[in-house]
C-alpha cells in the first residue's frame, strides 16, 4: 500500500533584513507538524520560501544602490539570511520556493491568463488607500483612525490603471466553505472572516499594478505587473509543478495541502486564495490554520514597527532545541502569546532542566552507579506490581494516543502537556520508590531497584519518541543515553510498554539541559543584542570605565557653553584646530583640539559647543590651550569617528552644565 501523502506549507516570507522570532514561531510550528507526520510513516512534502516582488522591495533596492534581485538575493541567501536561519533552527523543509524563480514566474503568468480568459479578471482603475509596509489596499471604511488596520502606519491615496479579480462573484461559495466545513481553524477565525469581510460584501480585488515594475509581468499587457496576491499565493501549487515543467507532484496526490499561516494573513488564505482556486477549477486546501501572534510589550512583534527579537541571538544563547520547545510549549497555537526572555529562561529551567533533564540524568546516573550501565535481564517485569508501577505504566502506555489526538487537531502545546504529565509522574515515581534507599541492600532489593529504573527508562523512551518533532537533536542524545536503538524509537513502539531491551547499554552523558542562571543570562543576552546592533550599524563603542569617580571630584569639572568666534588650522599640524571662544567672561578663550580630520574650521564658526574650562593650560605646537572641547567618539566600520557636542544656539555663552 502506498504511503499516505501529507503536504504542509508555511506562508512565504517577505524578505527582510530583520527576521524576528514571530517568523521563527510559524516555521518551527510547521516543521513540528511535518516531523510528526513523518513519524507516523507518511510521505511528507514541507514547503516554505520567500515572496520577493513588490514596490517596497523596489524602493529599498534603489536606496541601497542595487538591483531588486541583488537586494533579495542578499537577504534570502546571504549570511544570516532566511536560508541560514532555517538551517540554524533545524527546519526540515523539503522544498524552498522564491517567487523570483523562473518556473514560478512562468506559472504565475499562465495562472493570470487563465483567470482572465475565464472572465474573472478585468481591467479598471484603482482608487483607494495603500499601505506600503503591508502592501495592502484598503477602503476608507477599513482604516482604523485613518491608518492601516494591520500595522497602524500611514496610508497614501493611490490611483492607477489595474486589473481586478471578481472576488465578489465567489462570496457565496466562500461563505459556505467557511461556515459549513472545517476548512478554517480555529473556529474563531471563521467568525472574523464572515463578520469583517463576507457580511459587508466582498469587493473585487486589485491584482495588477502599473506604478512600479518589480514583479511578474502580465505578458499580454505590457506595463502591468501581477500584484502580490496572485503572485505569492500561487506558490503553493507552482512549487508542486502546476503550470510548469520544473516539478511533477501536483497530480501525484500532494495537493490539496495544509496552509499554516499567521492570523494577519488569514483573509488572504481563507478568502482570496480559495476563490482563485475555484476560478481555476482546482481543489481548495484541506486546511487553513491561522495561529496567533507573539506579542512583545503588549504589541504585535513586527519588523515594520522595529520591536523585533533576533532568533539568531536567542538560539545561540540558549540552544536551538530549547528555543523550539519554548515556542511550542508556552503559547497556545491558535491564540496570541506574550513573549519575554525571562519566560524563555523560566521554561528552560522548569520543564527542560528540572523535569526532563533531571529525569534522564538521575535515572542514567543510578543505572551506572548501581548496575554498571546495564540493567539485568528480567528487570522489565515485577511479580506483584505496586499501585505506582501501574499508574506510571498506564499513563505512559496511553500517551501516544492522547498526544496524537492533540497533534491531529493542530494543538502542539496540548500534546506537550500530555508528555510532561508523564515526565512529572516519572519524577514523582523516583521519590515514591527511593532508589537510593533500595540500593543500601542490593542483595535484598536489587531486583526491585532494577525494575524501578527500567520503568523510568521506558517512560523516558516513550516521551523521547514523541518529543522528537519538537527537539530532534536533543532526543537523539536522550536515546543514546538510555540505550534506545532504532527499533525502540518508532511510532509503533511508542504505544508499546516494554519495547526497550532490558539489558540496553545505559550511559550517563552530559546534562541535556543545564539550568540557566537568570541574572547572568539576561546580562549576556543584553550584551549580545548590543553587539549585534553595533555590528549591524558598523558602530563600535568604547567600553565603559569600571573605575568609579566620587561625586565631589566630578563636581570640580566646570562644563560651560562656549560660542565659536573664530577657528583656523594650526600651521605644520594635520590634526589641530585653534578656536577663539566666547565663554561668557568677556575675555576670549583659546582652545586647541585635534579634530581637523573630521571638521573644517570654516564650518565651525558660529557653532555653540561645550568645553571644560578649568583644566590647567598646556602648550600644543607652540600655542597655549585653555580647556578642552567635549566630543563623542566611536568606531564606524573600523574607522574612528568623532562628533563635537553641539547645543542649542539659544543657550548663552558661559551657561554652566549641571
Amino acid at each position: 500500500m502506498d504511503q499516505k501523502k501529507f503536504y504542509i506549507t508555511t506562508p512565504i516570507y517577505y524578505p527582510s533584513d530583520k527576521l524576528h522570532i514571530g517568523h521563527t514561531y510559524c516555521t518551527v510550528a510547521t516543521d513540528v507538524l511535518a516531523r510528526y507526520h513523518r513519524l507516523l510513516g507518511e510521505d511528507v512534502m514541507f514547503l516554505t520560501g520567500t515572496d520577493e516582488h513588490g514596490q517596497k522591495i523596489e524602493d529599498k533596492a534603489k536606496e541601497a544602490g542595487v538591483t531588486p534581485k541583488e537586494f533579495v538575493d542578499r537577504i534570502v541567501e546571504g549570511p544570516r539570511g532566511v536560508v541560514d536561519l532555517w538551517k540554524l533552527m533545524n527546519i526540515s523543509n523539503d522544498r524552498f520556493i522564491r517567487t523570483t524563480d523562473g518556473y514560478h514566474v512562468q506559472s504565475v503568468q499562465r495562472i493570470f491568463k487563465k483567470l482572465h480568459e475565464n472572465g474573472d479578471i478585468y481591467k479598471g482603475t484603482y482608487k483607494g488607500k495603500y499601505c506600503k509596509p503591508c502592501e495592502s489596499f484598503w477602503t476608507e471604511s477599513q482604516l482604523v483612525d485613518g491608518k492601516c488596520p494591520d500595522c497602524g502606519r500611514e496610508v497614501q491615496a493611490a490611483e492607477e490603471e489595474a486589473y481586478f479579480f471578481r472576488l465578489s462573484k465567489y462570496a457565496g461559495r466562500i461563505r459556505d466553505l467557511l461556515e459549513n466545513t472545517d476548512f478554517l481553524e480555529p473556529r474563531s477565525r471563521v467568525h472574523e472572516m464572515v463578520r469583517n469581510f463576507i457580511d459587508p460584501g466582498l469587493e473585487d480585488l486589485c491584482v495588477s499594478r502599473t506604478s512600479f515594475s518589480w514583479g511578474v509581468p502580465v505578458d499580454f499587457d505590457p506595463g502591468h505587473v501581477v500584484y502580490v496576491w496572485v503572485d505569492a499565493l500561487s506558490n503553493y501549487i507552482t512549487a508542486l509543478g502546476y503550470e510548469n515543467d520544473r516539478y511533477h507532484d501536483y497530480e501525484q496526490g500532494w495537493w490539496p495541502g495544509v496552509n499554516i499561516v499567521g492570523k494577519e494573513i488569514v483573509r488572504f488564505h481563507s478568502i482570496i486564495w480559495p476563490a482563485m482556486l475555484m476560478s481555476l477549477g482546482e481543489p481548495v486546501p484541506k486546511k487553513c490554520f491561522g495561529h496567533g501572534w507573539l506579542l512583545l510589550d503588549g504589541g504585535k512583534m513586527s519588523k515594520s514597527k522595529g520591536n523585533v527579537v533576533d532568533p539568531y541571538i536567542l538560539a545561540e544563547q540558549f540552544g536551538v532545541d530549547a528555543l523550539r520547545f519554548f515556542l511550542m510549549r508556552t503559547f497556545p497555537f491558535g491564540s496570541d502569546g506574550n513573549f519575554s526572555n525571562e519566560l524563555l529562561i523560566q521554561t528552560i529551567n522548569t520543564d527542560l532542566a528540572n523535569d526532563l533533564g533531571n529525569l534522564v540524568s538521575r535515572t542514567t546516573a543510578m543505572a551506572g552507579k548501581y548496575f554498571g550501565n546495564a540493567l539485568p535481564a528480567g528487570c522489565g517485569t515485577w511479580k506483584e506490581p505496586l499501585s505506582f508501577d501501574k499508574e506510571l505504566q498506564e499513563l505512559a502506555g496511553g500517551l501516544r494516543d492522547r498526544y496524537a489526538a492533540e497533534m491531529d487537531h493542530f494543538a502542539p502545546h496540548k500534546a506537550l502537556e500530555e508528555i510532561f504529565k508523564v515526565i512529572q509522574r516519572a519524577n514523582k515515581y523516583i521519590d515514591e520508590n527511593t532508589p537510593w534507599a533500595l540500593a543500601k541492600d542490593m542483595e535484598q532489593n536489587g531486583p526491585r531497584l532494577a525494575h524501578v529504573l527500567y520503568n523510568l527508562l521506558e517512560a523516558a523512551r516513550i516521551c523521547g519518541i514523541l518529543l522528537t518533532p519538537f527537539m530532534p537533536e536533543s532526543t537523539e542524545k536522550l536515546f543514546a543515553q538510555i540505550g534506545a536503538g532504532e527499533e525502540a524509537r518508532t511510532w509503533d513502539s511508542a504505544a508499546r510498554w516494554g519495547a526497550l531491551p532490558e539489558t540496553a547499554a545505559v550511559l550517563k552523558g552530559e546534562n541535556l539541559f543545564p539550568r540557566v542562571d537568570m541574572d547572568k543570562a539576561m546580562e549576556e543576552l543584553e550584551a549580545a543584542v548590543e553587539a549585534a546592533r553595533q555590528a549591524e550599524s558598523g558602530v563600535e563603542l568604547e567600553p565603559q570605565l569600571t573605575e568609579k569617580v566620587d561625586f565631589d571630584t566630578f563636581c570640580k569639572s566646570d562644563f560651560r557653553v562656549v560660542k565659536v568666534k573664530a577657528c583656523e588650522a594650526v600651521k605644520k599640524s594635520e590634526k589641530l584646530l585653534k578656536f577663539i571662544l566666547d565663554d561668557g567672561t568677556g575675555v576670549d578663550r583659546q582652545i586647541l583640539s585635534g579634530i581637523h580630520k573630521w571638521y573644517e574650521p570654516e564650518d565651525l564658526v558660529g557653532k555653540t559647543l561645550v568645553a571644560i574650562v578649568n583644566l590647567p593650560p598646556r602648550k600644543m605646537m607652540g600655542h597655549e590651550s585653555n580647556g578642552m572641547l567635549i566630543s563623542a567618539v566611536h568606531k564606524e566600520k573600523g574607522e574612528e569617528a568623532l562628533h563635537l557636542l553641539m547645543v542649542d544656539d539659544a543657550i548663552p555663552a558661559g551657561a554652566k552644565l549641571c
